[in-house]
């Protein structure tokens, strides 16, 4: 039986060996597990979850995470509880890899970049977004604090093989686009549930030719589709990555040559132009061209979706020599330290600073409404990162656009969605 990526991965975790029709789709399989993630908003849930349980000691302190970046810097006395808890827990089980303050940067862009996931890793975290790992060739998924307090006692969890979908990028794309766009566009074709607790699996000549930072964004929003992973098969460019991130001993991954597929889409994307997914859901897909006259009241560059050094270099090229529009309000926040001192060592964020953008931490931020931008009823944001959902940003008047960080960046010059190629 020829595998998918998902089918590979976890038969190869798989705490009894399995093969053929024992790994279909549909098949329940217990999975030791290569690493556990949490962050200040589910670690204390999932730290009371191991109380309950009884559970002393953690697995292995060496594969729980612990990344405090959706409310911090602490944005209050709850959030700052929210941070002791976790604090006190990883040093009480002597956790290797506890994030906080200066270290820390958003989850999903911090784990990579620092060499803490690869190429066939099973990965589990308390976040939705734990997907993104897939853009490195690891099938990565998010669970409840519950699930999460299991694996961290336990070092396994089960799963459901699940089905794949197979999305295939040809053409060439234009200018001003990437990633962003690709995920934009497939979402808007499947529906924010099309892909229920499916894998989707990526290739195709575009996909090839993609930086590895798009990948990972493309990745990070099949949970936008309902998916249970958005994988990647593990390429050159993917081991040259993880090797920048000190990892040494990773290997390509790839699907087998006919392994089955339950749908598989198409797109040349020759024809493509930025895409902008509006309110108030994922799938409500629109070309940059159809919105050209709405105005904006804030611009957001940033997340585990878009915070990347590519990403903000891709913003500078559109900004470097303009102003924001007056009026309008554009937080840059780059993903991580590491993003952080790239992009001062390359001059972005001095560009930034003289189109007179504000620059902010590494943090989720805005992103869940949580701090450092929260919009007032009747504004709307045209973000990079991957939720639109009503009242996601801030109050439930609100409007949220998505987009690439290019689009972000012209639409901060002109005060209403702009394509980039049109300033």
């Amino acid at each position: 039986m020829a595998f998918t990526l998902a089918q590979k991965i976890l038969a190869a975790h798989s705490l009894t060996p399995i093969s053929g029709e024992e790994a279909a789709p549909g098949r329940i399989v217990n999975c030791r597990l290569d690493l556990v993630l949490a962050n200040d908003i589910t670690a204390p849930l999932a730290i009371k979850s191991l109380a309950v349980m009884g559970a002393k000691r953690v697995f292995d302190k060496n594969k729980i995470v612990l990344v405090m970046d959706h409310f911090t810097p602490q944005k209050d006395i709850a959030s700052a509880e929210q941070v002791i808890v976790s604090r006190n827990f990883a040093r009480e089980q002597d956790i290797t890899y506890y994030y906080e303050g200066g270290d820390a940067g958003v989850e999903h862009a911090l784990l990579p970049e620092v060499g803490l996931v690869g190429p066939g890793d099973l990965v589990i975290g308390a976040d939705s977004h734990t997907c993104t790992y897939g853009g490195i060739g690891a099938f990565a998924t998010g669970m409840g604090s519950t699930d999460i307090a299991a694996g961290m006692a336990l070092g396994e969890n089960w799963f459901k093989i699940p089905e794949s979908v197979r999305v295939t990028f040809t053409g060439d794309l234009p200018p001003y686009m990437g990633g962003k766009d690709l995920i934009l566009w497939t979402i808007g074709k499947l529906g924010v549930d099309g892909a229920r607790y499916k894998a989707l699996e990526f290739d195709g000549p575009v996909i090839e030719e993609m930086p590895v930072e798009g990948r990972l964004t493309m990745a990070n929003m099949a949970i936008e589709a309902g998916g249970k992973a958005g994988l990647f098969a593990a390429d050159r460019k993917t081991l040259e990555y993880c090797k920048e991130a000190k990892r040494s001993s990773d290997t390509e991954i790839a699907p087998d040559p006919g392994a089955s597929y339950e749908q598989h889409l198409t797109l040349d994307v020759s024809n493509l132009e930025p895409l902008v997914a509006c309110p108030h859901l994922p799938e409500n897909v629109r070309p940059v061209s159809e919105l050209k006259d709405l105005a904006i009241n804030q611009v957001i560059i940033g997340s585990c979706t878009n915070g990347r050094i590519l990403d903000l270099r891709n913003a500078a090229e559109v900004l470097r020599g303009r102003k924001v529009k007056k009026g309008l309000r554009c937080i840059v926040l780059p993903a991580t330290p590491g993003v952080f001192k790239a992009a001062l060592k390359e001059g972005i964020i001095e560009t930034l600073l003289e189109a007179e953008c504000i620059i902010g931490p590494p943090s989720c931020g805005p992103c869940l409404g949580g701090h450092l931008g929260i919009l007032g009823a009747g504004e709307r944001a045209l973000a990079t990162t991957n939720r639109n959902f009503r009242g996601r940003m801030g109050s439930l008047e609100s409007e949220i656009y998505l987009a690439n960080a290019a689009v972000a960046a012209a639409t901060a010059v002109t005060g209403t969605i702009t394509h980039p190629g049109k300033i």
